[in-house]
Parts: C-alpha cells; sequence; structure tokens
C-alpha cells in the first residue's frame, strides 16, 4: 500500500472517530468520492489496525442505522422552505 493511501486512511478514519461524520460528509472533507472512503475504511484500515477498523465500523454502523431518519428530515426541512 502506498504512503500516502495508508495516510489519508488514518486520517479519514481518526475524523470519523472524533466527528461521527458519515462516509458521505468525511469524503466531503478530504477532497475523495465515498465510494473511496468506503473501501478505505473497510477493506484498507483493517490490514493497517483491526482495533481502530472495530471503533471506525461501530461509528458507520450507527450512521447506517440512522440514514433513514437523516433522510426523512431532510425531506421535511425541504418542503416545509418551500
Amino acid at each position: 500500500m502506498q504512503e500516502y493511501i495508508r495516510r489519508r486512511v488514518l486520517e479519514i478514519s481518526a475524523y470519523i472517530l472524533k466527528t461521527s461524520a458519515t462516509v458521505r460528509q468525511a469524503a466531503r472533507v478530504f477532497g475523495v468520492s465515498k465510494s473511496t472512503v468506503h473501501k478505505d475504511m473497510t477493506e484498507r484500515l483493517p490490514k493497517i489496525n483491526q482495533q481502530l477498523a472495530i471503533k471506525v465500523r461501530l461509528v458507520l454502523d450507527i450512521n447506517k442505522a440512522e440514514r433513514h431518519l437523516r433522510g426523512g428530515e431532510a425531506t421535511r426541512r425541504k418542503y416545509r422552505e418551500k
């Protein structure tokens, strides 16, 4: 694994743990695609640091469980503003 990828994986994982950011939010902050963030967190991070990967996985699982609520709230705000 190239060093810049390894560094990016660790930076994104630290950001997700610190802010409980979603994959999309992290992708926006780091200027990469959400697919890249997802691959970094699910495939590359476990190879680098297994314990950190478990912690990040918990945050991602919580975000996934809550996403339908966030989507509903976004739709509600959209139509309330019109």
